[in-house]
């Protein structure tokens, strides 16, 4: 009897996020609990904000993201996607097709999408706790 293939490419897109470091940003608590969020939890998005001279963002909710895309649609964005830091954008641009369906069904298949995260706070505006602060890029000589 053979593996069903829907099953597998559930499995695989969760490898690509734990593998990703994606639910360090995207799963509240993820990091401060070294990794002990439970499954059905993952991918809600994150009250901890990124604050830079480029404002504050916060990681989205990416189970509310794809939930009224199609598969080719989820395709679409992640490979023309630009973000602010610290997402790193052009790690998903850069994905196979193959990997980002995976991804795509691995965010489809858990389930109840929760709430939005914060909205995107302009530069100059003070941000609330908790967030980081990224450093701005050097500057030239």
């Amino acid at each position: 009897m053979g593996k069903n293939p829907d099953n597998l490419m559930i499995a695989q897109g969760k490898y690509l996020f734990t593998i990703g470091g994606c639910n360090d940003c995207h799963t509240e608590g993820f990091i401060q609990s070294d990794g002990k969020v439970p499954v059905s939890e993952w991918l809600k998005g994150s009250t901890f904000g990124w604050s830079g001279p480029r404002g504050t963002t916060y990681p989205r909710n990416l189970r509310l993201f794809v939930k009224d895309l199609t598969v080719d649609q989820w395709i679409q964005k992640a490979k023309t996607l630009k973000r602010r830091p610290p997402m790193p954008w052009f790690d998903l641009n850069a994905m196979k097709e193959d990997d980002l369906r995976a991804i795509y069904n691995f965010i489809k298949s858990l389930g109840t999408p929760g709430t939005q995260s914060p909205d995107f706070i302009p530069p100059g505006m003070d941000a609330p706790m908790p967030h980081a602060t990224i450093p701005g890029p050097p500057q030239s000589h």
